[in-house]
């Protein structure tokens, strides 16, 4: 299974709200370093059902690698305790379109060898490209979008 994790499976909300709705690239890193964010609740029951079946969790986030720390803190804190794999963006990665690197991510991982079933994310391009997930689940967001 593949989990984004911005408004997927942790939420920013407390972050825009502070910020007005609006983006500010350095606020809301400093918020990210923060490792403060909630877990979305259904999320966190899907996981744990995964969990008890044996799937193996994977997220596939646009964070970056200098966010590595927080974002794994914030995970435990939050009871994401035994994931495969955690994929951030390397600077070599941030100028690629995002669906570009997310299935480069969802690649590495077949090519592991791991068939992938679900995938659940909240942007149309956390499903764009190849290989794509025998599953996806789109979760809505009205807050941004990432083409």
């Amino acid at each position: 299974m593949v989990l984004d994790i911005d408004e997927t499976t942790l939420s920013n909300y407390e972050e825009m709200v502070k910020a007005g709705f609006a983006y500010d690239s350095a606020v809301f890193h400093a918020w990210i370093n923060t490792a403060k964010a909630p877990a979305i609740p259904g999320t966190l029951r899907l996981y744990r059902e995964a969990q008890q079946l044996g799937v193996s969790v994977f997220f596939i986030t646009g964070r970056s690698e200098a966010e590595r720390d927080a974002t794994e803190r914030n995970l435990r804190e939050q009871g994401f305790q035994n994931w495969q794999q955690l994929f951030l963006r390397s600077p070599e990665q941030t100028s690629e379109p995002m669906a570009t690197y997310k299935s480069g991510a969802r690649a590495a991982i077949a090519a592991q060898g791991y068939r992938l079933v679900l995938n659940v994310g909240d942007q149309w391009s956390d499903n764009k490209g190849k290989p794509q997930a025998a599953y996806f689940v789109k979760y809505p967001d009205p807050y941004y979008f990432i083409p």
